[in-house]
């Protein structure tokens, strides 16, 4: 769905394990790592958006998983001109994401990238917390900072674990 201003809604997910570390997964075919993210269908609440991406991304369901928290608000990054489809309708200009932060609670190995037909992603590993801040693509980086940001205060009331390095930065760019 694209709305009135050309942004595609969308989900994006951090998914943590109990030492606070993320899931950080290599785009099938590509060089490129990031979060789990997903368009949202028409006449799909968000939070049935995130339950399905994390699905067929991941191979998780909601039952494997704890709901930790998701951002206040719509977050927005724009496309490099580059990548617009200019001779699309509606024209997509970019995204515009509700972030939620997910605690894996089930085991490690139910996670599954090749149960669906054409994988999203190819290899996973757990990285530090603020790690996809220095790896994600330059275009996602600021909207990755103001999720990060806002979700980890969730994991330090949860006493969740993560490391202090990045956070300070992070939080004198907000």
């Amino acid at each position: 769905m694209i709305d009135s201003e050309g942004y595609r809604l969308n989900v994006g997910i951090i998914l943590c394990n109990d030492e606070g570390r993320v899931f950080w997964a290599r785009r099938a075919g590509m060089r490129s790592w990031q979060f789990p993210q997903g368009g949202i269908k028409f006449n799909e609440a968000p939070d049935e958006a995130m339950y399905r991406e994390l699905h067929e991304e991941v191979g998780l369901k909601n039952h494997q998983v704890q709901l930790i928290g998701r951002t206040r608000e719509w977050l927005h990054y724009e496309l490099p001109e580059r990548f617009i489809r200019k001779h699309s309708y509606p024209l997509c200009i970019g995204q515009k994401q509700l972030w939620y932060i997910l605690r894996l609670t089930g085991q490690e190995r139910n996670i599954k990238l090749d149960h669906m037909d054409k994988p999203e992603f190819d290899a996973w590993c757990w990285v530090d917390y603020w790690h996809p801040l220095h790896d994600v693509v330059y275009f996602k980086r600021e909207v990755y900072r103001k999720a990060l940001t806002e979700l980890g205060a969730h994991l330090v009331s949860e006493k969740v674990p993560i490391s202090p390095q990045g956070f300070l930065s992070a939080l004198q760019k907000a």
